[in-house]
């Protein structure tokens, strides 16, 4: 449905690794506490302050070998998931993985740390494990012959049990034609997707996420990883670090993570079947444990038939059940995710010759300027025939640019919300299209909550973001 190209600003994104750090602190309470790396026993590496930027009095340089490795003792005051948030800067553009370790037990492999541009620019990436009371140890060690970068920090936060969407809904599932969670009933995701993470990762950091949750109340981050126009496609290594960074981060905020697999041009997914088998396999695999994952493993199939996008998606949804069992997977229908209509055909293609499998859903985009009674009469039929999750949509033409249709939009939105359809709304990024909720260069700072910061399209979905569904339990 959005055959036009989205020209933006290049943002690179490259690995790096981590080394051995003991730091000693206490602390009982419940406000985050932040143990910093100068302060450790380092191994393979040295504190240096040369690098403007850091926390602290200085960071730690690591040496250029696999074995170095950071273990900071923390302390925490009860048992229970908290938030590892570590502080680094990597002026490389080398990709590096490193291992998590807790108290000796491996919790994450080959964690992701995505280059900086510059040593004096830092940036966090956080994950999540399961700490005891008391003193635990955190160690990370690289894996590679090149080190990691400078590491400044770690941050530890506890990971309450508020009601959060993940907190709230769990496991999610598909039942009948709905999208159901933990209890079985069914319910209403809505959030956010990225705009392209090889243009705009400079808008997916620690402020506006903060503010995705608990400003926006968003439910669902829906992370876009284009696979062509210099993306996954151009560094697989890098991309897919970056992919499980996103995943991390929404984890930590209790919202589902939704992996877009954003195939577009060409638009026959089986052009691009290996590199989607050797991604999701790598995603599933290590997310398998997770809640809050959803696949969704084509974008916009178009200009290929139905029967071309079911066999793709026979070959990838048992790719995915190998490692995850139970997450729940999306398939993009044909013209552009229109059920068909924007290639001439319609939701009965699907409907007559449906895909062999279950827990997944299939997808449906719109812009509200464009699609209208043709495109919103097919999608009413068919959610009451197949189960629907609509994980694009604007209030502008198929460019996602123009102007907005809020009328029309609403309409749209009413209807998702009678039949219980979850929905992402493109895009959170300050791109210079009336579809891009910031108003150009918000995302250099670090203001994202309230709509001062809004353009009039992003107004009108955060407010019908924030009110969310009301996720029945029993």
């Amino acid at each position: 449905m959005r055959p036009a190209r989205w020209s933006a600003l290049a943002a690179s994104a490259v690995l790096a690794a981590t080394a051995l750090v003991t730091t000693s602190a206490t602390s009982s309470t419940a406000a985050p506490v932040r143990y910093e790396s100068e302060n450790a026993a380092i191994s393979q590496g040295a504190v240096e302050s040369n690098h403007a930027g850091f926390t602290g009095t200085g960071f730690v340089n690591y040496d250029n070998v696999a074995t170095s490795s950071v273990e900071y003792t923390v302390n925490v005051p009860s048992a229970g998931q908290y938030s590892l948030a570590l502080r680094y800067a990597n002026g490389t553009t080398t990709s590096r993985p490193l291992d998590v370790a807790v108290n000796g037990s491996l919790v994450v492999n080959d964690l992701g740390f995505p280059g900086t541009g510059a040593w004096t620019s830092y940036q966090t990436v956080t994950t999540t494990a399961t700490l005891a009371a008391g003193t635990n140890r955190i160690k990370t060690t690289a894996v590679v012959a090149a080190g990691g970068p400078n590491a400044d920090s770690l941050t530890i936060d506890a990971v309450g049990a508020a009601a959060t969407p993940v907190a709230i809904n769990g496991q999610l599932r598909v039942c009948g034609t709905k999208l159901c969670n933990q209890y079985g009933k069914p319910i209403q995701l809505r959030g956010m997707s990225t705009h392209g993470i090889q243009w705009y990762s400079q808008c997916i950091k620690t402020a506006s996420l903060d503010a995705l949750a608990t400003d926006w109340n968003s439910d669902i981050l829906r992370i876009s990883l284009y696979v062509q126009e210099g993306g996954y496609e151009t560094d697989p290594r890098k991309f897919t670090d970056i992919v499980h960074n996103y995943i991390e981060e929404a984890t930590r905020r209790g919202m589902y993570a939704l992996v877009d697999w954003h195939q577009l041009d060409p638009g026959d997914p089986n052009y691009n079947l290996a590199r989607a088998k050797t991604f999701f396999t790598e995603i599933a695999d290590r997310h398998k444990d997770k809640v809050n994952i959803i696949y969704d493993i084509a974008n916009e199939p178009n200009n290929v038939s139905w029967a071309g996008i079911k066999s793709y998606a026979e070959q990838m949804i048992p790719v995915i059940r190998a490692k995850d069992s139970d997450g729940v997977v999306f398939v993009g229908t044909h013209g552009w995710a229109s059920l068909g209509i924007s290639d001439g055909g319609s939701e009965a293609d699907i409907i007559n010759n449906p895909i062999n499998a279950s827990n997944f859903m299939y997808t449906f985009h719109f812009y509200a300027a464009s699609h209208q009674d043709e495109y919103f009469n097919a999608l009413s039929r068919a959610a009451d025939r197949i189960p629907i999750f609509v994980t694009e949509f604007g209030t502008q033409t198929y460019t996602g640019d123009g102007g907005n249709d809020f009328t029309y939009s609403q309409k749209y939105l009413d209807l998702l919300a009678a039949k219980k359809i979850g929905w992402t709304n493109w895009n959170f990024s300050d791109d210079f299209r009336s579809g891009a909720v910031f108003k150009e260069g918000t995302c250099a700072g670090n203001s994202f909550t309230g709509t001062s910061v809004l353009k009039p399209a992003g107004v009108w979905v955060r407010d019908r973001i924030r009110t969310a569904d009301a996720f029945p339990t029993n």
